[in-house]
């Protein structure tokens, strides 16, 4: 027996010299072969696994070349069938595909076109197994990933709890001995004091932020219509009433109504805008733009600020989380602001990205899938 053959094929033909001659004929070639005589037979003893072709008729008494594939391929899903057939009719050639056939071969056929079929269909049913194999990869993958980023979200919610109790009593004991012994702390201590509070309401900061960025990530969309317009106007009186000692000139242009999730869309606006009016805080005045254009047959939303910018050396940090171009004792933020609006607008089905030089303002672009 051939222990590495070139492929394991059944052959079934209710002629017993063809099937013989086939099994001769293809074992000197290298090819591992089974004749049966009777469909029936070889549906009933056939396993899993034990072949990876089948060279059927298409006219048997016991049952056709078609019925007889759909029968084994239940048995082996990975089976691929070439059939045999005496008329050359294009109707059952199509069929035969439709059940699982890679090819089929019109008899009479000499030995060369067949062993040139039999070779395609093995091909064919390799590549199907190796598309197989990496969905199943992908499945797993897939599962592994939705585990870990479960225990992620589990470990996040569980130090986000255990670590705010402890700094809500840092920061709140030394506010306490600030207030207390105020008279009896010398500058350098009260300075230190201050630095300590400063931190833990910075890492409290950042647990928040944490947990909004697995909030984002986890809550399921809920698409509606949403007057984009109306919702900027919104985002845009709250943050103007956060500083009405700035002299901001907004210019909102025309916003269309869209199909989105209304409470993460605004959550994009207020991060965007928010952003905006953190830096151009050094300008006078501070101009901040939001509107769509179109570009390449595509809608895009924008913001603009006048601001100082960033180097688009850097551009490629700009999403990653607890990521901050600027530092933090310029501008406060802990850096996962824009980490979110990437995530909302990703799951809308669309892109974001950004266009700035220092010193010259930036702004923001970003799609929403098609449908919105």
């Amino acid at each position: 027996m051939n222990t590495n053959p070139a492929g394991r094929i059944l052959i079934v033909d209710d002629e017993e010299p063809l099937v013989d001659a086939l099994c001769t004929s293809l074992s000197m070639k290298g090819y591992a072969t089974t004749g049966y005589h009777s469909a029936k037979k070889a549906v009933a003893e056939v396993s899993p696994g034990e072949f990876d072709l089948v060279l059927t008729d298409l006219s048997m008494p016991e049952m056709d070349g078609i019925t007889l594939l759909r029968l084994l391929r239940d048995v082996d899903a990975t089976l691929c069938g070439v059939v045999m057939t005496g008329h050359g009719s294009i109707d059952s050639a199509v069929s035969a595909m439709q059940t699982g056939a890679v090819n089929y071969i019109q008899k009479p056929f000499k030995i060369g076109s067949i062993l040139k079929v039999i070779s395609q269909a093995l091909e064919a049913r390799e590549a199907r197994l190796q598309e197989a194999a990496a969905k199943q990869r992908d499945r797993e993958y897939l599962s592994e990933l939705e585990a870990a980023n479960q225990q992620l979200e589990t470990f996040a919610h569980s130090v986000a709890h255990d670590l705010r109790s402890p700094l809500h009593a840092i920061d709140g004991f030394c506010e306490l001995y600030l207030s207390e012994y105020a008279d009896s702390i010398s500058d350098e201590g009260r300075n230190l004091l201050e630095h300590v509070t400063t931190a833990a309401q910075r890492m409290s900061q950042l647990i928040v932020d944490l947990l909004a960025f697995c909030e984002s990530s986890k809550r399921p969309l809920a698409r509606g219509p949403v007057e984009i317009g109306d919702l900027v106007a919104r985002v845009v009186s709250q943050l103007a009433a956060t500083a009405p000692e700035r002299t901001v000139d907004w210019r909102i242009g025309e916003l269309p109504r869209c199909d989105a999730d209304p409470s993460l869309l605004e959550q994009v606006f207020v991060n965007l805008l928010s952003n905006a009016l953190k830096f151009t805080g050094g300008r006078v005045p501070a101009v901040i733009e939001a509107g769509t254009l179109e570009r390449g047959g595509e809608r895009l939303f924008f913001v603009r600020d006048n601001g100082v910018g960033f180097d688009m050396e850097q551009a490629g940090r700009l999403f990653e989380a607890f990521t901050r171009l600027h530092s933090a004792s310029a501008f406060e933020g802990t850096g996962i602001g824009l980490s979110i609006v990437r995530n909302i607008v990703e799951r809308h089905g669309g892109r974001i990205w950004a266009e700035s030089a220092l010193g010259a303002g930036a702004t923001f672009f970003f799609t929403l899938s098609r449908e919105s």
